[in-house]
């Protein structure tokens, strides 16, 4: 791996307070490995042979059924994703593919499996991010089953002015397809829904967004902590960043 890969993946959360032997052992098993932008990586149904972190770049997770698919997330760096399948050496749920080109560092699932039975932190570590995994999926599923589509879509604008310290103004992270997706929507569906937001509040300018009466937005949203806050200790990076 390169000189700077060690240091960026200890700082994460999941890595950070293992014993430093313990760790030094996972990352000689591991190796960095560059893709194209485009390229399924992995496919849904497969064995989980690697926890992924990505590095730089970008990877969309994709759930495909019946010749149909929907975006689950996007994935920045420096992160990790598909963490469970690995520690229960179970099939991969989703398929992965890059968005751009993309840095990988690859870590051997039955490496991993055996440091969660040696080292207690990282065992600790381990749960607590799959916790959190599992609470967002909660709130992830309560908004679309409790809010119709202009409401999930003006929710979703709102979180994003939240997460960029309540800027009147942004631009949209991920491409307007890539969010139809996410909420369940056709790109057909998502721009008229745009356009209907103009009158609570919103405007859309490209991928720039424009909050022009946050009170008017608030109203139609009606933010609960329990579906759109953030536990403590949270961040609005890495794994789910779409959300």
């Amino acid at each position: 791996m390169r000189p700077d890969t060690d240091p960026q993946i200890r700082h994460l959360p999941l890595f950070r307070d293992m014993v430093q032997a313990n760790f030094t052992e996972l990352m000689t098993a591991s190796y960095d490995q560059i893709f194209p932008p485009g390229l399924e990586m992995i496919r849904q149904g497969d064995p989980a042979d690697f926890l992924h972190i990505v590095m730089e770049g970008s990877v969309e997770l994709v759930g495909q059924w019946a010749g149909r698919e929907c975006t689950m997330a996007v994935v920045r760096p420096v992160s990790t994703f598909i963490l469970a399948a690995c520690i229960r050496d179970a099939p991969y749920l989703m398929t992965a593919r890059t968005l751009e080109r993309t840095r990988i560092v690859l870590v051997p699932a039955s490496d991993l499996r055996s440091m969660f039975r040696r080292d207690p932190e990282f065992a600790v570590a381990v749960i607590n991010e799959l916790a959190a995994c599992y609470r967002s999926v909660v709130r992830s599923a309560k908004s679309m089953k409790l809010r119709n589509s202009r409401e999930r879509v003006a929710a979703y604008l709102l979180r994003h002015s939240i997460i960029a310290g309540g800027a009147a103004s942004y631009t949209l992270a991920v491409e307007k397809r890539l969010l139809a997706s996410y909420l369940g929507m056709t790109p057909e569906n998502l721009s008229r829904t745009l356009k209907s937001l103009e009158s609570n509040g919103i405007k859309i300018d490209g991928a720039r967004v424009i909050i022009t009466d946050r009170a008017k937005l608030t109203a139609l949203v009606k933010p609960d902590k329990l579906i759109d806050g953030l536990d403590v200790g949270s961040t609005a990076t890495g794994t789910g960043l779409i959300t």
